[in-house]
This record gives C-alpha cells, structure tokens and sequence, in this order.
C-alpha cells in the first residue's frame, strides 16, 4: 500500500488517505465565516441544528442500524484516557469521527453518527481532550481538509455528557483531520485546574487560540507570537503538504495552580524547526521561547510529569504519519531549566531511520515512559519503554540470527484475522506487524499493565504491559471492535449469498455474517483501493471486482466463480492505469469493464480476454441489466447509452435530460428488464433521480428528489412484486437514506437524525433476500446496516434445512432444539461495576452432541438487579426470572460451541451470580 495520498477527491466525494498495509522500506460549498482571528467565535447550535427538519411530506420509519463487522480498518492517531476518572477512554480517527469506550462489553460507541451530508467534514477529528476536572465534559476539534475538498470550515465540538450529545462552536477556518500530522498532539487541552479555560492549537498558521468558558466561545490569544512556519511541501499541488503545521500540542504543569485558578506555567509546541517550544508562566498572558528547547525537528509530542516536573518531548523530521525518518526524544527538567537528550536511538546515530510518534507516562509509576517508531515500513515499527526517565532504554524486539527476531510480545489476532493481510510474512517481517504509522499510545493513567496504540489499521493493546520489565511475555491484543473505519466504494448483495464490498485503503471483504469479522480481505488480487464489484444477476456465484493494483505485476481485476470465495486475476487490456467500474451480464456469460486508462472492454472468456466495445467513451460508468444477458448500459457527461449485443456496440440515447456533470450512479432493477434508474449532479447544475422503463430510450424525472445519489435495490415489500428502492439523496427538502416501495411515487426516510454517517453518496443498496433491510455505505464509519425495527429485517435464515425438507411440524429426534438435561454449560461472568449498576456476560455452551437451532436462556437473580440493556438477543424480565431469545443470526449452537449475549444491569448494591440456568427449558450445568 503507498503511503502517499492518491489523487485528490471530487470535493463532493471526499476519500480516506490512509496507508495501512505496511510495505518495505527500501534499505539504501457553504458561505464561510468571515470573522477577524481576535473576534469571539459563539455557538451556533447544537447537532440539531446542522440536521435538516423533518418535513410532513418525509414520513419516517423506525429502524435499527448496526455495522457490518470489519474491526477497525482506517488511522486511529490517539488514544486518550481520562485522568479523573477510570476506564473512561476516548478515540479519534481521521475521518470516522470520535469513539467511547464501553468498559462493559470492551467495545468502543461512535459519538458522532448525527454528522450529516452538509457537515461532512466534521467527521475528521484533529484533536480531542477529555476533562480531567469534569469527566462529564469532553470536546473534539474537527474538520477534514484546508483545501477546496472540504467546502466548510473547522470546528471545536463539545459535549456535557461524555459524548451524548453535542453543541458546535465553528471556527473561521478549515482544520486538516485528514492531512499529514493528523496524528501530532494533542492540539485540544483542557487546564486542570480551572476546566472552564480550554486550549486550541491551529494549523495553517491560525495560532493558539483559547476558551474561557468551557469552549462556548473562542478567541485567538493574540500575544502568543509564532504560529509556526513549517512547510513540509510547498510545491504540493493538492495542498495536503503545502499547508504550515502549525501549533502541534499543549501541556500544563498542574502543579503551577491551584483549584479554580488558571494554570500558571503552559507549554505549546510549534512547527518551527528554529523554536519548536514555547512557554506561559503567568496563566498564558505572555509568552517565551522556551531556552534551550532541541532544533531541527517537529514538536509533535508532549507529556509532563506531574509528580517530578519533567517534561518529555518526542520530535520528528515530518509530521507523517506515511514518513518520517529522523527524530530524538528530550527530557527537560522544570526545575533545574535543562534539557538532556534521551532518545532510545539518536538521530546522530548510524541506526537512526525513523522519527518517533506516540509519547506516554506511567501516572502510577512517573519514571517510566514509552515512546514509538512514528513509521519504520521495515522490517517494523518499534516500542521503547524505560523505567528510569530515560536514562536506559529497552525495546520490544531485537535481532536474532538474521533474519530472525526476538520479541517480548505475543500478538494475537483472532478476533480481526484479516491483520496478517493474507500470510505471516517473509523474515525479517512477519504478520501482523507490530504497528505502523504509531503516532499515538497512552498506558492507563490507573493500571499499569493497560496500555493502547493506535496503527494505520487499528487499535493495539495490552492487559499485562508490566511484563515487560520482567522479561516475561507482553500479550498484545486487538482493542478495535465497535470502531469501524473504513471507506466504502462499493457492495453486491448476492442473493442467497453473501455481502461483498469494495473499499479503500484494505481492499475489501466477502461478509458470509454480517456479524463476523472475517478470516481475510480480497486477496489474489490484493489491493488497497478497490473501485467498484458487480455480479450476474441470474448465476450469482460469478462474481466480479475491480481496483487500483500496487504494481505492474498485479491484475486490476479479480474474478470468482464461487461467489466470492475463490478469486483469480483476470487479464487486462492495454493500457490499463486504475479499476473504474465493471459489470457483469445477467447470465455471467460477459463482463464488462471500464478501466482508467484504457477505455471500455468486453469479455467472454471470464477475464483472459477483452475486446473493446464501440460507440461509448472511456470513463463511462458502466451496469448490466439485470434480466436479459445481450443488454448493458453506460452512462457519460449526460449521455446514457445502451448495447444489445453483449457490450460489444452501444448506441447514445436521445434523451438528453440527465446531469452532464458531477457524480453519477445508477443502476438496472432486478426482475425488471430495460428498468434503469439514475442519480446524481451537482448542486449548482442539474441535480436529481431519473427512471427509464424502455432500457434508455427515454428517462422521467422522480420529481420528489431534489438531489440524488446512490440508488439501489432490495427484496419487495410483502404483497408487491417491484423490488423497494434505497437511495441516500434529498428528498422534499430532506437529506437522509430513503426507502420507496411503489417505484418511487412515495418515499419513506429509515434514518434519523442521530443516524447520518457523514457523506453517504458512494453507494446504497437492499439485501434481494429479506425486505426493508438496506446496506449504506460510508466514508468512515464502514458498512452500515438497517433493519425495520419491528422485525420485518429477519436476519439470516437457518442455511441448513432438515435434509429431507419434510413440512411435518414434528421435527425428527435429531433436530430436537432442546437439549437434554445436562448439555450445556454456562458461564457468567460480572465483567464491571460501578454505582448503582454492573455490566456482565452470560456465554452457554452446547455440552451435548446435537445441534440447537433456536434458544432461549433463562436464569433468576439473586440480588434484585434489572436488566437494563442486553444485545446479542432480545429479553424479558418478570420479577428476578429473565429470559433471553436468540437473535437469529446466533440462533444455531453446534455441539462444542458457545454463544455469548451481553448486558448492563441496574443493582441497589452488589451484583450476585445466579445459580441456575436453564436453556429451551432444560437445566444446564
């Protein structure tokens, strides 16, 4: 995967520029704020304001939304704990907003789902700084680019609730969430000693700028005197590198103040390789280089000891997170006003060849700090820890016999396996690697052994760090789920079958679970940018994908013919640059393929030979129709175009009513020959939704859509025989997710304003097998899925009937659900506890040897706790009994296996363990 930005975005469909599959290192719109920088920023709302009304003509449906398991998948730069409070942790991603995490299940909550379409950009978090003083209260500065990709400017959000809810202050200029050094800070602090006063710093050379009344309203603080300087490219045409650093991050000496009084003595580190450090001693009223502070690098982190008064810097010679190759790490002593340097390998080093990322403390034990490698490609990142201030250094591996390596770590990758990117590795680089693109890290301020990191892909952790300095074994866990960071650019639903996506930066997977992480992501062939998938509508096991290969030796087409378990590179035509988009024939006797670079092409011979289609330009967007196996469809600058033969000829429609500019998607309807429908444009040209029923002769316009995108296609409603049309656009006025159930003459919105994931034009679409449930796909938060909320998205069906199908309502002895007294086991376990209420997990295991299809667990308590939220099935309680049912994605226990459900209960008390449990009314161990 390059670790390079690719080509800049159309500022409507804004991408993910992460790079996190780790490679070698080679060894030689809207009307923005006019606003002076001295004028008070105030509020201008809270989340609701930014989302759009609800007008009468938009009736709504209740539904439940959930993602579709990937585990991570995008940057995570920081992880940050509160100091006040234990086990209240937050994450920011550069591009799917901020995150919570629930210590009761281990899984991290989104926070910021209410972003809309308008307010895309506020799905990039810069920064973020959780209240030591308030634990209630946390803030998120956000914003995505400072160039013309993002219309909008910044924002500082915050929150009274932990994340709950939100009010927004914008700022009078764009924030870089993600853009190089994204991952410096934080650049968001909150004074410890009075949390009404809250520090920003700004990039772009906007300076430091302060809140004094718990960031309602903002001001520069204008005697602060160096915004920074630092370029790193000014030549970048794109203005991701050729934006100033600026201010990087803000740290307090807590012991300078006292409760309620501004802390006396700050210190910011700034983008300026000649005074990289500056320091307040009178509350931030005036301020001073600080003397002495190291040259030559960027500041990008700082930590400070509040018991000994050090001050421990991390620099760098860019401000990554892709490079990054010279960097040392300082301590300076508040009290003695020196600095010494104490980098684990020094930039003056022979060894030197990479600058270091993310910086933390041990709050238990001060004299101990770790530092990481912010990027070393090969042969892996690296993990310093010392536990004397620095004076002595040791590190998570070290070489072996070449091209062995000796590790203190043990990593274990089974709950997102898809880490190993499709193998372990050749020596001296293994899968999974340690990390990469490491430009944040924080040991639990209250336990010693926890500590976080966050990598291009994911979020790494570990519950027994203290091992390290005993030489036993550190176990590094995967600590992602629940946040889901991947942006998607395509899905196939395949009837009958599974989900297929298409994603940036890792490719994408094949879901045969929604629930289930899986085993791996497309491989043979593996890229990280994949463009579009499409598969035969009437033999759906031929599936087919396209991307954007990494070199000249791998295909930009992968082929399955088993729907999606096996895949092979096809071959290409001539010239072929990038993915594009491609379609398969209703039969899946034809593909059709409009690469980048070498115009469209057809083939009969499954991938291994083209020949190029007539009379249709190259670029155009290409569908099959979804009944008759002669007809495709392509779409260009306006012009619709329509082939009967296969894809080998196409003739332009007359028609001349659809969008010539801006993005378009469209797409056939299945069981619908010559059925097509149409969405896109741009805001300031033609901008709508158009269906044509004479296979692109003629097209009428859907006159309730105001401004259509993605359009897609689910099984009907019952009683109706035209599939329910999804669509992410505005319609009457009102942009969020629709669902139309008579062929567009009446729209139904499923989301909600709670529920609206940024930026959802890529694509949409309905699952063919089970009604009302609708896959979105997002530029941050993954793959989103809804189900009607009074169940009529059933989720997926027993795949495995009896084998004689016999409608006899008595079931055979060996498909008895209930297993006989004694068959399973069970397991409770009080995972947290806090005031008032506890979280647990309840996990039954199926003892016996045949199959449970369809459960209910029921149990008593013995303490008068209450249920208060459960997942992983739905319950009911009467008195102390409770009962829990299967999901139905989970409603089959094979003999050996277990299910797990969750939940969070309300206790007067301490919670107690139950001592009987029965399953489908048996009593189980």
């Amino acid at each position: 995967m390059s670790p390079h930005p690719p080509h800049p975005p159309h500022p409507a469909h804004p991408t993910h520029t992460d790079s996190p599959r780790p490679r070698p290192r080679p060894r030689s719109g809207r009307t923005l704020l006019a606003v002076a920088a001295a004028v008070l920023l105030t509020a201008t709302g809270t989340a609701a304001v930014h989302s759009a009304p609800d007008p009468a003509a938009a009736q709504e449906s209740a539904y439940t939304w959930d993602n579709v398991q990937i585990a991570g998948g995008g940057f995570v730069p920081n992880i940050i704990f509160n100091e006040s409070e234990q086990d209240l942790i937050y994450a920011r991603t550069d591009i799917g907003g901020a995150y919570r995490w629930d210590p009761s299940t281990e899984r991290w909550n989104p926070l910021l789902d209410w972003i809309g379409w308008d307010d895309w950009g506020w799905t990039g978090i810069v920064s973020l700084a959780t209240d030591p003083v308030d634990p209630d209260r946390v803030y998120a500065a956000a914003g995505t680019y400072t160039n013309d990709w993002d219309p909008n400017n910044g924002a500082i959000l915050r929150s009274d609730d932990r994340g709950e809810t939100w009010e927004v202050t914008e700022l009078p200029f764009k924030l870089g969430g993600n853009m190089p050094g994204r991952g410096l800070g934080e650049r968001l602090s909150v004074d410890p000693n009075d949390n009404s006063v809250v520090y920003f710093g700004a990039r772009g050379g906007h300076g430091l700028w302060r809140s004094t009344d718990f960031g309602e309203t903002w001001a520069e603080v204008e005697e602060f005197p160096n915004p920074g300087d630092y370029v790193e490219n000014p030549d970048d045409e794109f203005g991701l590198q050729s934006d100033i650093t600026g201010v990087t991050w803000v740290e307090f000496d807590r012991r300078t103040g006292s409760e309620g009084s501004v802390t006396q003595d700050v210190y910011v580190g700034v983008g300026d390789l000649g005074d990289p450090v500056y320091r307040s001693q009178d509350g931030g009223r005036t301020w001073e280089p600080l003397a002495g502070a190291p040259t030559g690098h960027l500041p990008a982190h700082a930590v400070l000891d509040h018991e000994g008064g050090q001050l421990y810097l991390a620099t760098t010679d860019t401000p990554g997170p892709y490079d990054g190759a010279s960097g040392d790490v300082w301590r300076f002593d508040t009290g003695t006003e020196e600095w010494a340097n104490i980098s684990p390998v020094p930039s003056t080093s022979e060894d030197s060849a990479f600058g270091y990322g993310g910086l933390t403390i041990d709050r238990q034990n001060p004299d101990t700090l770790m530092v990481t490698s912010q990027i070393s490609w090969w042969p892996d990142n690296q993990i310093f820890r010392s536990t004397d201030r620095g004076e002595t250094w040791t590190q998570a591996w070290d070489w072996g016999n070449y091209p062995e390596r000796e590790t203190r770590y043990e990593m274990d990758i089974s709950t997102a396996p898809w880490l190993d990117f499709g193998g372990p590795g050749e020596a001296p680089e293994t899968q999974p690697k340690l990390g990469w693109m490491s430009q944040g890290m924080a040991i639990d301020p209250f336990d010693s052994d926890r500590f976080m990191y966050g990598t291009g892909a994911t979020i790494y952790g570990s519950d027994n760090l203290t091992n390290w300095d005993t030489d036993t074994t550190v176990d590094i866990e995967v600590k992602v789920h629940g946040l889901e960071e991947t942006s998607i650019r395509d899905l196939a639903a395949l009837p009958d079958g599974p989900l297929v996506s298409v994603m940036g930066d890792i490719g994408g997977f094949v879901h045969e679970d929604l629930g289930t992480v899986p085993d791996e992501m497309h491989q043979d062939p593996y890229w990280g940018n994949g463009t579009g998938v499409d598969f035969a509508e009437l033999a759906p096991d031929t599936v087919v994908r396209v991307g954007d290969a990494e070199d000249d030796a791998t295909s930009h087409i992968g082929v399955s013919t088993d729907g999606g378990q096996n895949w092979w590179g096809g071959q290409e035509p001539d010239g072929v640059t990038g993915g594009g988009t491609v379609a398969v024939n209703a039969d899946g006797s034809a593909i059709l393929w409009s690469a980048e670079g070498a115009g469209v092409h057809v083939s009969t011979t499954t991938g291994s030979s083209w020949t190029a289609s007539s009379g249709v330009p190259a670029g155009a967007r290409v569908e099959a129709d979804r009944v008759d196996p002669d007809v495709f469809y392509a779409v260009a600058d306006g012009t619709f175009y329509t082939s009967t033969d296969g894809g080998a000829t196409f003739t332009a429609s007359d028609d001349t009513g659809l969008p010539a500019e801006g993005d378009i998607r469209f797409g056939a309807v299945p069981g619908h020959s010559g059925d097509v429908w149409v969405a896109g444009g741009e805001a300031d040209g033609e901008y709508g939704m158009w269906r044509s029923t004479d296979a692109g002769a003629s097209f009428e316009r859907i006159e309730a859509v105001d401004e259509g995108d993605a359009v897609g296609f689910g099984a009907p409603a019952p009683g109706e025989d035209y599939p329910a049309v999804y669509t992410s656009s505005r319609i009457d006025g009102v942009r969020g997710i629709f669902r139309s159930d008579d062929a567009g003459v009446t729209w139904t919105r499923i989301n909600d304003d709670q529920h609206q994931w940024g930026w959802t034009g890529s694509v949409v679409t309905g699952d063919p097998d089970v009604y009302g449930r609708v896959y979105v796909g997002t530029n941050g938060r993954g793959i989103i899925y809804g189900d009607l909320a009074d169940g009529g998205g059933n989720p997926d069906p027993d795949p495995s009937p009896s084998p004689s199908e016999d409608p006899d309502p008595s079931p055979s002895p060996s498909e008895d659900p209930s297993p006989e007294p004694g068959a399973c086991e069970v397991a409770y376990t009080v995972n947290g506890a806090w005031s008032g209420g506890f979280g647990a997990d309840v996990a039954v295991t199926n003892t016996g040897t045949e199959s449970v299809d369809g459960w209910e667990l029921a149990w008593g308590f013995t303490a008068g706790e209450q249920v208060t939220s459960l997942w992983g099935g739905s319950h009911e309680q009467a008195g102390d009994t409770v009962t829990v049912t299967d999901a139905g994605w989970n409603a089959r226990i094979e003999p050996g296996e277990s299910v797990t459900v969750g939940f969070n209960g309300a206790v007067d008390g301490t919670p107690g363990t139950p001592e009987e449990f029965t399953l489908n009314g048996q009593a189980c161990d």
